[in-house]
């Protein structure tokens, strides 16, 4: 799986519209959108921000790996 429908599905099952996540990592509605899309790449700050708020690891999250490891809260 592509990473960038990694995002789209997780924001689905979240049942989040690209405006919500884009207001969560403080970015615009269309720039989030090219993300999804596949036209350019997040800095690896934005990955972080997504995994922490879906709490899952960045490896599920970049595709790495197929289970939604969650993230041990420190």
């Amino acid at each position: 799986m592509n990473y960038f429908q990694r995002l789209r599905d997780l924001r689905e099952d979240n049942d989040l519209k690209q405006e919500d996540i884009a207001k969560i990592l403080g970015i615009q509605q269309t720039q989030y959108s090219r993300y999804e899309r596949g036209v350019q790449m997040m800095g690896i700050d934005k990955y972080i921000i997504l995994a922490k708020h879906y709490n899952v690891s960045l490896d599920f999250i970049v595709g790495l790996r197929n289970e939604p490891d969650k993230l041990d809260r420190i």
